[in-house]
């Protein structure tokens, strides 16, 4: 099973180079090897919440022949992009962009960290008992959870302060469920991993521009042109779930090294 991640596209309603990035983007997964089963989304679809961007972001997707998950970012208008793609997935929980996907080697259940008017996240108990509900479910099922706001402190201190408020308690959740193979997120337009209530929680960069952090000044925002690009997490029975950092684009030709039975000159 493959599971593409995008992150923080940032559609608008008057369109522009972030509307081209996505559509580079779409069109990097039909070019790959082996198509992904399904593509996550982990906020900031829209840049300013209009229903004329969640329109666009829409025909922008429409190419992918697979379905395409989304959750709310702090960008995002929730009841907008409700709107535009209705309820996804299953056991959806009411007023927020929380369900479940299954059919799956992988079971994936999207969280909602979105607070209207904030750009720092929340995970408020009705969110987190549901999370705790769903996990309970299957307990034998390797599962991703998938939100925008990281977990963790990143080093980047301006996303730190717009960071998720609750969490430990979210720790406290995971820790009780070890099938989580992996909490994704988006929000800092970077790709970064740390350990997590016994798990892994990692990042997806932007479609869109990059941030790098200052270590000698964490307290500054950089912004950096480098190549985008989009997460696959990858699961087989064997290896289990491995995740791979596909930069987006044209990067020259691919040459052959192993046909599956031999290295070749």
């Amino acid at each position: 099973m493959i599971i593409a991640q995008i992150s923080d596209p940032h559609i608008a309603a008057g369109g522009g180079e972030p509307d081209a990035r996505l559509a580079r983007a779409v069109a990097h997964l039909l070019r790959l090897p082996a198509p992904p089963d399904l593509v996550i989304i982990t906020g900031d679809c829209a840049d300013d919440g209009s229903p004329a961007a969640y329109r666009r972001l829409r025909e922008l997707l429409a190419p992918l022949p697979m379905p395409a998950y989304v959750i709310p970012g702090n960008h995002d208008d929730r009841a907008q992009l409700l709107a535009a793609f209705g309820s996804q997935g299953a056991a959806p929980l009411p007023s927020f962009a929380q369900y479940v996907v299954d059919g799956w080697p992988v079971r994936l259940v999207a969280l909602d960290t979105h607070v209207p008017g904030e750009s720092g996240g929340r995970l408020c108990a009705e969110r987190l008992g549901w999370l705790d509900q769903r996990l309970a479910e299957a307990p034998e099922r390797p599962t991703i959870v998938f939100m925008h706001h990281p977990p963790f402190a990143t080093g980047l201190a301006v996303f730190d302060q717009i960071g998720l408020a609750d969490a430990p308690a979210l720790a406290e959740v995971i820790a009780r469920h070890p099938q989580v193979e992996r909490v994704v997120a988006g929000h800092v337009h970077a790709a970064m991993l740390r350990r997590f209530a016994g798990t892994l929680a990692q990042t997806c960069p932007s479609t869109a521009e990059q941030f790098v952090a200052d270590f000698r000044r964490p307290e500054r925002l950089v912004v950096v042109a480098e190549p985008p690009a989009c997460l696959l997490h990858v699961w087989s029975p064997g290896a289990g779930l491995v995740t791979h950092t596909s930069l987006i684009g044209e990067h020259g030709p691919a040459a052959e090294l192993h046909d599956g039975e031999q290295w070749l000159a």
